[in-house]
C-alpha cells in the first residue's frame, strides 16, 4: 500500500528574502516588474520595507547612500535589461565612492540568452556589470541562494567596499525545494569586516615622518568618516594639534567651526605643507593629484588606506599605512608619546590663522550683500543660518556652482550628514540619496539642489511623498545649467544648450503629488520657508529664484570644458 507523504516546500522567492533577513538586512530600494514583482511583494510581506521608485537609477543611488551611512550593503532591486542598465550607473557610482552596495536583477534564462533566440529583455547582465562593480555573480539554483548572497554581502563590505551585481534569472525564483534543506542552504556572514591591523614597522615609519615634519597637515577623505572611528580621529587631530582639511563629505567628523580647520585656508595649506596624512582619502582629481601647482612646494605623505594598490597611484607614497582606518588611527595614537611627537610650531598655525582670517572675512562681506534679485551668496547665507540650528539635518548637495559655494559656506556638525556628488562629480544623486539618507536614518533631509542637477531625479518627488519622507528640496533656479543667460547664436527658434524654461514654477510639481511647495525671491522668505518646512517634517519643495547671470560655466571646473579653456 502507497502513503501520499506531503513535504513541505520553499521556494527561490523565499529563499532570497530569508538570506537577506539572516544578514540583518531589512530594506529594499527599487522598481517592480517583470520578473520581480512577486519578490518585491513578498518581501513586503515578510517584514522587509520595500521603497519603490520611479526609476532605477535613484533606487540604486538610494541603496549605495543607505550603504555608506549604514556600513551595511544596501539593496537595490531592479528588472531585467534597461533596469538593470539604469541601476549599474548607480551601482558604478558606489564602486567609484566605496559606498556597498548590491544590485539585484532579475534576468532571461541562461540557454536563451547565451544562444541569443530572443527573449524578453534578453541580456548578458552578468559580464555587462564586471567592468563596473567589485564583484560580479551569478546564482542559477535555489540551494546556492544562501551562499551566492553571502558572497555579495561580503564582496561589498569587506575591504575596500564597494558595487557588487547579483544576477537571478526568473527560472531560479520559482525553483521549489524541500523546506529543511532551504533553511539549512542558509548562511549568516561571520566578521564580514574584519580588524586589518597595519604593520607595526609602518607605524614606526609614518611616526617619524610626521615627527620631522615643520607643516604637517591632515586631510581626511569620506573614507574617513565612512569608517565610523570618529573620536579616535578626533583625537588624533587634537593630540597633534595639527591642522586638518576635510573633504567634503568628511565635513563634520569635527566641527567645520573647529580651530584647527583649515578649510578657510585650503589653497595655503595645500601649498605648503611639508607633510599630509591622508586619512581616507585619495589623490584623485578632486585633490589635483597630489601635483601641480595646487601643492607648490615638495612634500611627502603618509598615506592610511585598506587598499595597497591605492599606494603611488599619482605621486610617491613616503610612509604607506595599510590597513583599515580605525586600527591604523588607534596605532599612531598609541606610538604618538613614545615617539615624542608634540604641536606644530606657532609659525605655521599662526601663518593659517592669519590666512583663515583674510578669507573668512572676505567671504564674510560677500554673504553680507543682499542683492536683488539673490545670488547663491545670499541665499546660501539664509540656508546657512537655518540649518546652523539643526545639526543632525542631512544635507544633500549637488550642481556645479550649488555644490561649489554650499560646500565652503554651509558648516557641518556632525559626521556623515553631507552627501554630494562625490569622487566622480556626477550630477543627478539628489533625490536618490535624500530618500535613501530619510529612510536609513530617521532624521529630516534638506537636499539643496542646481536646477539642471535637480532634472535628474526630480521624479522622485512623486516617491518621497509617497512615503511621507521628511525632506525639504530647495532648488537654485536660475533658468538653465550654470545660468540662464545665454542665446542662441543663430537667432533661430530653439533656445540655446543651457538654457530651461525661464521662471518654472518647480513647487507645482510637489503640490501635485501632496506636498508643500513654496516660491522664493529674498533671502527672507527663503529662511521662513525652510524654518518652516523643517518644523513641519512633511515633504516640501522651495524654488528659490536667483539671480539669471549669477554662475559660471562648470562652477570651478571651467577649465575642464576644452572649448572655455580656449577662452
Amino acid at each position: 500500500m502507497t502513503h501520499n507523504l506531503s513535504v513541505e516546500v520553499t521556494d527561490g522567492f523565499h529563499l532570497v528574502i530569508d538570506a537577506l533577513k539572516a544578514n540583518d538586512i531589512d530594506t529594499i530600494f527599487g522598481l517592480v516588474g517583470i520578473p520581480i514583482t512577486d519578490l518585491a511583494r513578498l518581501a513586503q510581506a515578510e517584514g522587509l520595507r520595500f521603497i519603490g521608485f520611479r526609476h532605477e537609477q535613484n533606487a540604486g543611488n538610494a541603496a549605495a547612500i543607505a550603504g555608506y551611512i549604514t556600513q551595511k550593503p544596501g539593496i537595490c532591486l531592479t528588472v531585467s535589461a534597461p533596469g538593470f542598465l539604469n541601476g549599474l550607473t548607480a551601482l558604478a557610482n558606489a564602486t567609484t565612492n566605496c559606498f556597498p552596495m548590491i544590485l539585484i536583477s532579475g534576468s532571461s534564462e541562461r540557454e536563451i540568452v547565451d544562444l541569443q533566440q530572443g527573449d524578453y529583455e534578453e541580456m548578458d547582465q552578468l559580464n555587462a556589470a564586471k567592468p563596473y562593480a567589485k564583484a560580479s555573480y551569478r546564482i542559477n539554483k535555489a540551494e546556492d541562494i544562501g551562499i551566492g548572497i553571502a558572497r555579495a554581502i561580503r564582496a561589498a563590505v569587506s575591504g575596500r567596499p564597494g558595487g557588487v551585481y547579483l544576477d537571478l534569472p526568473a527560472a531560479l525564483l520559482a525553483q521549489t525545494i524541500e523546506a529543511g534543506h532551504g533553511k539549512r542552504s542558509l548562511l549568516t556572514v561571520v566578521d564580514p569586516v574584519p580588524r586589518q591591523l597595519p604593520a607595526p614597522d609602518s607605524v614606526q615609519r609614518a611616526l617619524a615622518l610626521i615627527k620631522g615634519a615643520k607643516k604637517p597637515l591632515i586631510l581626511l577623505g569620506k573614507g574617513a568618516a565612512y569608517a565610523q572611528a570618529d573620536e579616535d580621529i578626533r583625537a588624533l587631530v587634537e593630540r597633534t594639534g595639527i591642522p586638518y582639511l576635510p573633504m567634503s563629505m568628511a565635513k563634520g567628523l569635527l566641527p567645520d567651526t573647529h580651530a584647527q580647520s583649515a578649510s578657510a585656508a585650503r589653497s595655503f595649506v595645500l601649498a605648503e605643507a611639508d607633510v599630509v596624512v591622508l586619512v581616507g582619502a585619495r589623490l584623485n582629481w578632486l585633490l589635483a593629484h597630489g601635483k601641480g601647482k595646487t601643492w607648490g612646494k615638495p612634500k611627502q605623505f603618509v598615506q592610511i588606506d585598506i587598499s595597497p594598490t591605492e599606494i603611488d597611484s599619482n605621486v610617491p607614497i613616503a610612509a604607506p599605512l595599510i590597513g583599515d582606518i580605525g586600527s591604523c588611527v588607534t596605532a599612531l595614537l598609541d606610538g604618538l608619546d613614545a615617539a615624542g611627537i608634540g604641536k606644530p610650531e606657532a609659525e605655521w598655525t599662526g601663518a593659517i590663522a592669519e590666512k583663515k582670517e583674510t578669507n573668512q572675512a572676505k567671504m564674510a562681506a560677500l554673504l553680507d550683500k543682499n542683492p536683488v534679485p539673490m545670488n547663491f551668496h545670499s541665499a546660501l547665507r539664509a540656508i546657512r543660518d537655518v540649518l546652523k540650528q539643526h545639526p543632525d539635518i542631512n544635507l544633500v548637495n549637488e550642481g556645479a556652482n550649488t555644490l561649489d559655494y554650499a560646500r565652503s559656506i554651509i558648516d557641518q556638525y556632525q559626521p556623515r550628514k553631507r552627501f554630494d556628488s562625490g569622487t566622480w562629480g556626477i550630477m543627478g544623486i539628489g533625490m536618490g540619496y535624500a530618500i535613501g539618507a530619510a529612510v536609513v536614518s530617521g532624521k529630516p533631509v534638506v537636499a539643496i539642489e542646481g536646477d539642471s542637477a535637480f532634472g535628474f531625479s526630480g521624479m522622485e518627488l512623486e516617491t518621497i511623498c509617497r512615503y511621507d519622507l521628511p525632506v525639504t528640496t530647495i532648488i537654485f533656479n536660475n533658468n538653465g545649467v550654470y545660468r540662464g543667460t545665454d542665446v542662441n547664436p543663430t537667432g533661430g527658434k530653439d533656445v540655446a544648450p543651457t538654457v530651461f524654461v525661464k521662471n518654472a514654477r518647480y513647487d507645482k510639481m510637489i503640490e501635485a503629488f501632496g506636498g508643500i511647495g513654496y516660491h522664493v525671491t529674498t533671502p527672507e522668505e527663503l529662511t521662513r520657508a525652510l524654518s518652516e518646512a523643517i518644523a513641519a517634517g512633511k515633504p516640501a519643495l522651495i524654488n528659490a529664484m536667483i539671480d539669471e547671470t549669477a554662475g559660471t560655466e562648470s562652477g570651478r571646473l571651467t577649465n575642464l570644458n576644452p572649448q572655455s579653456a580656449k577662452k
